[in-house]
């Protein structure tokens, strides 16, 4: 059955998020899971994980931004939709090899934890393979999530600590160390809360 677009079109990857989130396409998470890498070590401390994740994050800093850019391997190829993608009307997504916010995010986790943590190229659906954090329990490496009430949980950082997230914002821009999050108005407003992927098992 075909899903309805809405009026403002929705974006390709937002509807295979949904498919894979709602569970339409079992066989792909079957696959996922006998093709799935051992879990992380219980050996390795949340603390370390998380420094190594936010390593890797500030190592992308400066990469382009790339709607749909952005996997396990590191920075890819973009694509433009309906209405993601373009800057002053011009499609950059189909000419840039960077980042999107949810592809710097599952590569970061993927890397860092050499596998054992994959997350989907999809906001939403890294909001559900995650764990609860407040705020006072927050640790480098952690994800922030970001709403509003025309686009829920649009966006998702890296936690760097001391305050500052490091993500990948928007078309036209590069990966950058945002300092004081929760003190910026606009991401203070639109905080959702924060949450710590959850291994593979």
């Amino acid at each position: 059955m075909a899903l309805p677009l809405s009026g403002r079109g929705a974006g390709r990857r937002q509807i295979l998020g949904l498919a894979l989130g709602a569970s339409v396409v079992p066989a792909l998470a079957t696959a996922a899971a006998r093709a799935a890498p051992a879990a992380v070590p219980a050996a390795v401390p949340p603390a370390t994980l998380g420094r190594r994740v936010a390593e890797v994050a500030a190592a992308q800093i400066g990469v382009p931004y790339a709607w749909g850019g952005g996997d396990r391997l590191g920075a890819s190829i973009g694509f433009c939709d309906e209405e993601n993608g373009y800057l002053d009307g011009q499609c950059l997504g189909e000419h840039t090899v960077g980042f999107d916010c949810s592809g710097l995010a599952l590569h970061c986790w993927y890397r860092a934890s050499d596998g054992a943590v994959d997350l989907a190229h999809y906001t939403v659906a890294q909001h559900h393979r995650s764990a609860p954090v407040a705020r006072p329990e927050l640790l480098p490496g952690d994800l922030l999530f970001f709403s509003r009430p025309d686009a829920p949980l649009h966006h998702v950082g890296v936690y760097a600590g001391d305050g500052a997230m490091i993500h990948a914002e928007r078309t036209g821009t590069l990966v950058a160390r945002l300092p004081g999050v929760f003190d910026e108005p606009r991401w203070a407003a639109e905080f959702a809360g924060a949450r710590r992927p959850l291994p593979l098992g």
